[in-house]
């Protein structure tokens, strides 16, 4: 890919990850000129290709519930627009439930997300037996299903953004770093490269876990921290049964789907120091193990095969933070996602589009904004984090 970079552009977006890339495509398909997106390593190889290819509607906070649903409605129409296949199985997702708090917390999610017009449910141990046979159901209370969410493959998503933005008109540059933006006016006027300066009328912030940095860049603050987050698969099972739902042990964050022929594990590790950790590690394998086998111990029994570590970019409340810049105006952000970026980021590349253009957001992400942490506020928390 040519390294080049035009001397200037209508848009400038920073990331080319699943989120910059969906915000690239809505804006060109909305017919906004020269919007050019800068990834400094290729596309889709920071956190989107590491994450566990989960989509659901399923959240605690109204706006999630919005922004989840929505993108679950452009995943199904993926092959159509941008146009690629992303292998989305829809198996639906399974929280299991092991404390009478985390039931009474997910009967009101449900009837919220019911009423915001997800088909999601609580039922019983028996239930979600049926539906994930390979756990085992010892100290489970209930469960909370959805059958309309799932999983799909990341990089294909960031690719058929990828595509259908040049298809319009966008320029897209891998191997480019930022290194500066020059302010003028109160505004970011000038994004500096490794590959040169870009003068920009907009500059949008979809960097991830790096955000902080692309933010103070730009004079606000973007409260993100890099957290690493580890997957590992198993290998080949012969007996796998076809269906397997996204099957998540809440009070451990224990999870898996099918990946293959095998499985996709993976979890939270309390113990995890916030940082730029981007190599693998075995340390956590112990606590796996410990939730293996409280939830699923016939899995100890297959093999494993290797792993990686991705970075979750998190926020004060595991909130995401969206919206445009009060200190300096021609500069938005989406980013801050907790783990939910990616299964956001159609609806979001909506939401960017739409604040730019000064139209009334498909969804109203307004108490997202950076804004809410000011004054130490406690911000908009989500519960639903794995």
């Amino acid at each position: 890919m040519r390294r080049d970079l035009p001397p200037a552009a209508e848009v400038v977006v920073i990331g080319g990850g699943a989120m910059g890339t969906s915000i690239a495509f809505h804006l060109a398909e909305a017919g906004v000129r020269d919007v050019v997106l800068l990834e400094r390593d290729e596309l889709g190889t920071g956190s989107t290709c590491k994450a566990a290819g989960g989509v659901r509607a399923q959240f605690s906070d109204r706006i999630n519930i919005e922004l989840g649903a929505r993108s679950l409605e452009a995943f199904a129409r993926f092959g159509a627009r941008p146009g690629q296949e992303i292998d989305l199985h829809r198996v639906g997702y399974l929280f299991l439930l092991s404390t009478p708090a985390d039931v009474a917390s997910f009967e009101r999610d449900v009837a919220l997300q019911n009423e915001m017009g997800v088909d999601s449910r609580i039922i019983s141990v028996a239930e979600a037996k049926k539906l994930s046979p390979l756990i085992e159901t010892d100290g489970l209370l209930a469960a909370a299903w959805s059958p309309d969410d799932g999983h799909c493959t990341p990089e294909s998503v960031v690719l058929g953004y990828a595509t259908g933005a040049r298809r319009h008109g966008a320029t897209l540059r891998t191997g480019v770093t930022v290194t500066g933006i020059d302010m003028a006016g109160g505004e970011a006027r000038t994004v500096h490269t490794d590959r040169g300066p870009i003068t920009a009328g907009t500059v949008i912030c979809a960097a991830g876990a790096w955000s902080a940095a692309v933010g103070a860049m730009a004079g606000t603050e973007l409260p993100v921290t890099p957290l690493r987050r580890q997957i590992i698969f198993t290998e080949p099972m012969p007996d796998l049964v076809e269906v397997v739902p996204f099957t998540i042990d809440f009070s451990s964050t224990y999870y898996f789907h099918r990946e293959g022929r095998g499985l996709l594990m993976g979890m939270s590790d309390p113990e995890q120091e916030p940082g730029f950790h981007l190599d693998y590690s075995d340390a956590w394998l112990p606590r796996l193990g410990a939730a293996i086998e409280r939830r699923a111990p016939g899995l100890l029994d297959v093999g494993l095969r290797d792993g990686w570590a991705g970075l979750y970019e998190v926020t004060p409340d595991h909130n995401a933070i969206i919206g445009r810049s009060t200190t300096t105006p021609n500069f938005l952000y989406a980013t801050g996602f907790s783990g939910h970026g990616f299964l956001q980021a159609p609806a979001v590349g909506e939401v960017i589009r739409d604040l730019y253009l000064g139209r009334e957001p498909v969804v109203d992400v307004s108490p997202l904004t950076t804004d809410r942490f000011a004054a130490g506020a406690t911000g908009r928390p989500e519960t639903h984090i794995v």
